[in-house]
């Protein structure tokens, strides 16, 4: 679980500067939301940045990038394996939104960070991070939460948004000192 002293160490990272920003978290079609659906998409939410941060923790050239990239890993991590101890709980099978662009978009995304070198780097990683946690937070609010079925979910997915926006304030400081933008 996040906790309050996480979410104020002021968590940033955002990705770059560039011609063209990195795409945002996965999304499905309203009428294809359930339960199912939205644990597969919070759970990809997790991974990819986990993984987007990951690769930021090693190539990184700023100490402040990287120890928000190593924070964003740790935060994402277990706010992931809650989620995923809740479904197990809930008797919930996560399931991926059909023809879901999520995976080409992250492919492509991952394809932009190995790309960059040195500052340029850090300046596509913070730029991304501010993008992609805009989106997530975007996504939670006007089509996860209100398709929601599940009372406890839905409070699982209220509690942790907050630490969304926390990483989103975070990587803002950041993309704004390195001159990062989306």
């Amino acid at each position: 679980m996040l906790s309050i002293s996480l979410l104020q160490a002021g968590l940033v990272t955002l990705l770059a500067s560039g011609p063209a920003p990195l795409p945002p978290p996965p999304t499905a079609s309203q009428a294809a939301l359930d339960d199912a659906t939205i644990v597969a998409i919070f759970d990809a939410a997790n991974t990819n940045d986990m993984e987007t941060s990951g690769l930021a923790v090693k190539r990184a050239t700023h100490a402040d990038v990287k120890a928000l990239a190593k924070q964003f890993v740790g935060d994402h991590e277990a706010v992931r394996q809650q989620g995923r101890d809740l479904a197990k709980k809930l008797g919930v099978k996560p399931t991926p939104p059909k023809d879901d662009q999520s995976a080409k978009d992250h492919a492509n995304a991952m394809k932009k960070l190995e790309a960059a070198k040195g500052d340029e780097f850090d300046k596509v990683y913070l730029a991304h991070e501010v993008a992609y946690h805009q989106a997530v937070i975007d996504a939670i609010n006007q089509k996860l939460l209100p398709a929601i079925k599940n009372a406890e979910l839905k409070a699982f997915v209220q509690k942790v948004e907050p630490a969304f926006q926390a990483h989103l304030d975070a990587a803002k400081k950041l993309a704004q000192k390195y001159g990062a933008t989306t």
